[in-house]
């Protein structure tokens, strides 16, 4: 079985290749191992298929398991609680935390490449878990989901990113993305064969919100701030519709909202706003209310999940 992490599973191969390359000398190998870090190293190889990545996820959760028992000998591995974001976060502070104040110092893409091991980890650890939440349970007071993607960890890794850019610390591997780049995601997320209904629907929505970051070339977060309100189509209109970007941004702090207009593209369906648009609507149909945010999470079965936007993407666009 392979494993496709969200956190770069729609990053292209090389670059996969490259963060890796640079990740690997960040840890240690552990020789001396007790049973926990024994049955992590196990997961790890028997999870992944390319033999780097094995290596690579293996001895980041191993130091992941042995950082924290360090710091407490009691430190359960397999618990999930509230506490577990903070973990994750203290471990990747750790790291890529700056050496001034007593940290490693090692780059986003180890950041990166931490998170997505630590959701091997726990995705084994709870297997029936969502992959796409994290919550706590009103009623039994339990957490439920990721918590590699708690909005904790997300806000967490947003800042170290802005922290590393500032720093001068810009990946190698972040390049602008191509048409033929945005053809791969397409096939990936919504064309590929063998997708189940869930999964295409989940592709369609995170392919939409890449879409538009992309043609607009808006910032994440500005992608995932669009609204059902932003859209603005003209009933019977075939060939464009406009988009308003509502609120500030950084290029616009009086508070006058950006408006793009996005035409039909019958040469290339796959880079089509109209066409992605229309399947947005065919997955949100009539029992979806058309106000709030544009881009929602669907759960498992395929169902909407109206109440609950993407709040982050998988993998980074840099326009």
């Amino acid at each position: 079985m392979e494993i496709e992490f969200e956190d770069i599973d729609s990053l292209l191969p090389e670059t996969i290749n490259n963060m890796i390359n640079e990740c690997l000398e960040d840890f240690d190998d552990i020789n001396e191992m007790d049973e926990t870090t024994k049955y992590a190293a196990k997961i790890a190889m028997s999870s992944i298929t390319d033999k780097t990545r094995q290596g690579t996820y293996g001895l980041i959760i191993k130091n992941y398991i042995l950082y924290h028992l360090a710091r407490n000998k009691n430190w359960d591995a397999k618990a999930v609680t509230a506490q577990t974001p903070y973990d994750i976060i203290s471990f990747i502070t750790q790291k890529c935390g700056p050496v001034k104040d007593g940290f490693e110092g090692k780059k986003y893409a180890t950041a990166v490449l931490s998170r997505a091991a630590l959701t091997l980890w726990y995705r084994h650890v709870r297997p029936n878990e969502s992959l796409m939440e994290w919550r706590q349970d009103p009623s039994s007071g339990k957490w439920l989901g990721l918590p590699t993607r708690s909005r904790k960890v997300v806000e967490f890794m947003t800042g170290l990113e802005k922290q590393k850019a500032k720093s001068g610390d810009v990946s190698q591997s972040a390049r602008a993305l191509t048409v033929d780049d945005m053809h791969k995601l397409y096939y990936h997320l919504v064309a590929r064969p063998g997708l189940t209904t869930a999964q295409r629907r989940q592709g369609i929505v995170r392919y939409a919100a890449y879409l538009f970051a992309w043609m607009l070339m808006l910032r994440i977060d500005e992608t995932l701030s669009l609204q059902f309100e932003s859209i603005d189509k003209t009933p019977g209109e075939r060939r464009y519709f406009d988009v308003r970007l509502l609120g500030t941004r950084k290029t616009s702090q009086g508070g006058v909202g950006h408006f793009w207009r996005l035409h039909a593209n019958d040469s290339d369906p796959r880079l089509c706003p109209m066409r992605i648009v229309a399947l947005l609507a065919t997955i949100y149909k009539t029992n979806v209310k058309k106000s709030g945010p544009l881009f929602l999470q669907i759960n498992a079965y395929g169902g909407v999940m109206q109440d609950k936007p993407i709040v982050c993407l998988p993998a980074r666009l840099t326009c």
